[in-house]
């Protein structure tokens, strides 16, 4: 059978939770193969306009999900979403994408993720919509598949969302849904950390590195292993961050010492922070 063939995916091969959630999907089209129900299915979404803090966290936190059995689920969009199904690619773990539309090339949107679309299904992942094969996208169709996507999902990660932005519908959904929804802190000065740190402050879980996401996923973390291999992939900026950590610095004195400018110091800090490798407590940052 051809991989890129669409046709009809069975029910028992999809999570019993998707189809308790209100008004659940009476008929699924699926390209490619899906995966063992019984993985931890773990949504990741995020802005459309990322930062590089936003798309360095998602590579980040993806990464540290390797060798664990987690799918990857996302909407096929530009931004946030490719990055993740790209990551998930990368480092070896199955993405589920659900774009907007039809599953047949012509329709899918955007098309420039048409290749994508075709290299996740080669990779053993798919694509999967409820809609008919030559249904092109509409405004009302993204947040249609949003309620498929938190859904069929343990878990919603949020990257970065504006104050008004689609990827905040998925979220409200997880609530709705009885599902974990974790978030990665942003800049307050950020426009893209606005609906992430408001989800905060509403209650959603802070995710600051792969630890935590393992954990919030129901996983046991073995830290020492996974802060040796974060170890062995340091950047030299990284290297030279924790080889100043001998001891604690305030981050002010800390960013003075890394003679870098301001912007970009901090941004360093919050991807190690993302990575495990250090930790800022009562105004002061450590290493783990």
């Amino acid at each position: 059978m051809d991989i890129h063939s669409i046709r009809e995916l069975d029910p028992k091969l999809v999570p019993e939770s998707l189809f308790e959630i209100p008004q659940p999907p009476k008929t699924l089209f699926i390209r490619g193969n899906f995966p063992d129900k019984e993985k931890i299915f773990l949504c990741v979404v995020g802005s459309r306009k990322f930062t590089s803090y936003g798309r360095d966290a998602c590579e980040k936190l993806i990464e540290g999900l390797r060798g664990y059995p987690v799918v990857i689920v996302s909407g096929l969009a530009m931004g946030i979403d490719s990055i993740a199904h790209k990551k998930a690619m990368e480092v070896g773990l199955t993405t589920l994408a659900f774009p907007g539309s039809g599953l047949m090339d012509k329709v899918i949107f955007p098309t420039s993720n048409v290749p994508l679309a075709r290299k996740i299904v080669e990779s053993g992942g798919a694509i999967i919509s409820e809609f008919p094969n030559d249904f092109k996208a509409t405004l009302y169709s993204f947040p249609q598949r949003n309620r498929i996507m938190a859904g069929i999902s343990k878990a919603v990660l949020i990257i970065e969302a504006e104050e008004k932005s689609g990827t905040l519908i998925t979220a409200r959904l997880a609530v709705e849904y009885n599902r974990d929804v974790l978030v990665v802190p942003g800049s307050i000065n950020s426009p893209t950390s606005k609906g992430t740190n408001r989800l905060i402050r509403q209650g959603a879980t802070p995710i600051t590195n792969s630890d935590e996401l393992l954990e919030a996923l129901g996983f046991e973390v073995d830290n020492k292993k996974m802060v040796q291999q974060e170890l062995f992939n340091c950047t030299d900026d990284e290297k030279k961050v924790l080889e100043i950590l001998r001891e604690p610095f305030a981050r002010d004195e800390l960013i003075r010492l890394l003679k870098k400018p301001t912007h970009e110091a901090n941004a360093l800090l919050s991807i190690m922070e993302i990575k495990g490798l250090i930790k800022e407590e009562l105004g002061e940052i450590r290493k783990v």
